[in-house]
C-alpha cells in the first residue's frame, strides 16, 4: 500500500472511531430519567441522575406564612434531591419549639440526613445533639453561622449576616443617606439582629430600629406608615426581606415620605421594583443556592464521605448587591422562581 493510501486508511478508521465514540454518547444520554446513568459497579457519583439507593433527607426552616425567600430555598433544594435520588420532606415554622419538633420527627423516622435553619441555636441545641447521637448528619443553611460548628454540625451554607449588613451600611454611605430605620420582622432571630447591627456599624448617619411582626402584613404596613409619619426626616427604610420591601414601598406612599427603599433578600416582584426604581438596591445571598447545596452536600456525605470546608469553614454564598446596573440579568433567573 502507498503512502497515501495508508493516509486515507488511517484518517478514515479515525473518522469511524469518533463516529462510534459519538453514538456511545448519545446512547449513554438517552435515558428515560434525562440524564446519564452511573456505571455498573461504580460509586454512583458520575454526572447525571444519580443511581445510589434512595436516601431520606429532612429540610427544616423558620420560615414564617407568606414569606417567599424560603420558597427559593426550597426549590433549589427540590432541584439537588431530583438529581440525587433523595426523598425530600418540608417543614418549617418560625417557632422554635415547632422547629425542633419536626427535627425530632425526622430523626424518628430515621432519615438519612437532616438540613436546619439555626435562627434559633439555643433552642435547637438539645435536639441537634440527639441527631448527632443516632448518627444522622446534619448540615445548616442560611441562619447560623456563628453556631454551627458548636452545635455539631457537619458543614454551613449561607452569608455572614453581620458582614451583609456592615456592607449594606456602607451602600447608604454612598447614596448619601442620613436617617435610616432597620425593620425587624421577627425578635429573636439573631440573623436578623446582627444583619442591623453590621449596618449600625459602618453607616455613618442615625440608624432606628423598628421591631414589627413579620406574620401579620397588614400590621407591618401600618407600623411602618406610623413611624414615617412620625418622623419625617427619615430618608431610608431597610427591610430584612422582600415582602417586608414591597410593602414598605406602600407605606412611604401611605405616609407621603419620600425615604427610599433598600432590602435584604429577592423575588420575582423585588427584581422588578429595581427595574422600576420603587426599590433602590437588594443584598442578595442567593437562597437557591443554600438548598441546594445543603441537600447535595448530605447525599455527597453519604456516598463518597465528602464535607465543604473540612468542617471548619463555611460555604458562604453572599452577600452581592443587585442595582439597577445588574437587575436585568438577575430578573430573568427571578422570573424562573430561582433567584
Amino acid at each position: 500500500m502507498d503512502r497515501s493510501s495508508r493516509s486515507r486508511s488511517r484518517g478514515l478508521a479515525q473518522v469511524v472511531a469518533v463516529a462510534a465514540a459519538a453514538a456511545l454518547t448519545l446512547a449513554g444520554c438517552s435515558s428515560s430519567s434525562g440524564g446519564k446513568k452511573a456505571e455498573g459497579g461504580g460509586t454512583g457519583t458520575s454526572a447525571g441522575k444519580a443511581d445510589t439507593p434512595r436516601m431520606k433527607v429532612a429540610l427544616i426552616t423558620h420560615q414564617g406564612p407568606g414569606d417567599t425567600f424560603w420558597d427559593i430555598v426550597r426549590k433549589g433544594a427540590e432541584a439537588a434531591a431530583a438529581k440525587d435520588n433523595i426523598e425530600l420532606s418540608y417543614s418549617a415554622d418560625p417557632s422554635a419549639g415547632t422547629q425542633a419538633n419536626y427535627v425530632q420527627n425526622a430523626i424518628d423516622r430515621k432519615v438519612d440526613g437532616i438540613a436546619v435553619t439555626l435562627a434559633k441555636p439555643d433552642a435547637m441545641k438539645d435536639v441537634i445533639a440527639k441527631a448527632n447521637a443516632a448518627k444522622i448528619p446534619v448540615v445548616g443553611l442560611n441562619s447560623g453561622l456563628a453556631d454551627w460548628k458548636k452545635l455539631g454540625l457537619l458543614q454551613f451554607f449561607g452569608q455572614d449576616e453581620s458582614v451583609a449588613g456592615e456592607a449594606l451600611g456602607k451602600k447608604l454611605n454612598e447614596v448619601g443617606a442620613k436617617n435610616a430605620v432597620c425593620v425587624i420582622h421577627e425578635q429573636g432571630n439573631v440573623g436578623l439582629t446582627q444583619r442591623c447591627d453590621g449596618v449600625k456599624k459602618t453607616f455613618s448617619g442615625k440608624l432606628q430600629t423598628l421591631y414589627v411582626t413579620g406574620t401579620d402584613m397588614p400590621s407591618v404596613k401600618s407600623t411602618i406608615t406610623a413611624k414615617l409619619k412620625q418622623d419625617k426626616t427619615l430618608d431610608y427604610i431597610v427591610t430584612l426581606g422582600a415582602p417586608f420591601a414591597l410593602t414598605a414601598v406602600q407605606s412611604a406612599a401611605d405616609a407621603g415620605s419620600k425615604a427610599e427603599v433598600a432590602t435584604f433578600d429577592l423575588n420575582k416582584d423585588l427584581t422588578g421594583a429595581i427595574q422600576k426604581g420603587t426599590i433602590q438596591f437588594a443584598v442578595d445571598q442567593q437562597p437557591y443556592l443554600q438548598g441546594y447545596l445543603a441537600v447535595d452536600s448530605l447525599w455527597l456525605y453519604k456516598n463518597n464521605g465528602n464535607y465543604s470546608g473540612g468542617g471548619e469553614q463555611p460555604v458562604l454564598t453572599g452577600p452581592a448587591f443587585v442595582d439597577k446596573s445588574n437587575v436585568d440579568r438577575v430578573a430573568a433567573f427571578a422570573a424562573k422562581g430561582t433567584r
